[in-house]
């Protein structure tokens, strides 16, 4: 589904991204740690080219997109979900989960399973996103994300901030959708029992270069608790 091969990123004359690779195969979920400052959420930006790369590739179902515009790569099948969440605070429920459906055809309706997956938002629709609790807002960024039927969901640090309870239903959703098998997910995650709970596959990152890399079910005998530890 994704594959990244030795991307580079710049900010000015500083060196963010230094020949990242990973790959993120339908089915599965590639959670990506690291300490603060790394160079993981400037990753997730570069994968939906929201900041542009020097070098390297970035490929979905085979075809590069590393030229596209954010648009074009939400229309090739990329959802986001960016840290902090980003909902429109002065939109509705409704309106905000029509955001995520602006290049459907005038008229698309809400997918009936984003309420299946988060029924508080269907009792709360007509609120104003601003007036969510922040567990709330980050079930919508999901939604929102997930609106327009997406085979690639990138999500930056969705706990960040949210009560122990929506954590929980966080990631039965996450699970749930990697279990159906038609989506690859790739997440950001400091939480780290929640990163092993779910991770298939994971990649550490340090000073913006992969530190290292394997299956999910192997992060504690790699010692990858210690190699993220603040």
């Amino acid at each position: 589904m994704l594959v990244v091969k030795n991307i580079n990123q710049y900010y000015g004359g500083s060196h963010i991204l230094r020949d990242v690779s990973l790959q993120a195969t339908p089915g599965k979920v590639t959670v990506i740690l690291g300490r603060n400052g790394v160079g993981k959420t400037t990753l997730l930006k570069s994968l939906m080219g929201l900041v542009p790369i020097r070098t390297g590739s970035i490929e979905l179902d085979g075809k590069p997109v590393q030229h596209t515009t954010p648009y074009e790569r939400a229309r090739a099948g990329m959802g986001f979900v960016p840290q902090g969440r980003e909902i429109f605070a002065r939109l509705t429920v409704e309106e905000n989960l029509r955001m995520g459906l602006a290049y459907k055809r005038a008229g698309t309706p809400i997918p009936p399973e984003l309420f299946e997956l988060f029924p508080v938002l269907r009792q709360m629709l007509n609120r104003r996103g601003g007036d969510l609790s922040g567990g709330q807002q980050q079930q919508l960024a999901i939604a929102r994300a997930l609106a327009a039927g997406p085979r690639l969901l990138i999500l930056d640090e969705p706990t960040e901030g949210i009560q122990p309870s929506i954590i929980k239903d966080i990631g039965r959703v996450i699970r749930m959708l990697a279990d159906r098998g038609d989506m690859a997910i790739v997440l950001v995650e400091q939480y780290y029992d929640f990163a092993s709970a779910l991770a298939d596959d994971y990649v550490v990152m340090e000073r913006g270069s992969v530190l290292a890399r394997g299956l999910g079910k192997d992060m504690q005998v790699h010692g990858v608790r210690q190699l993220v530890a603040i």
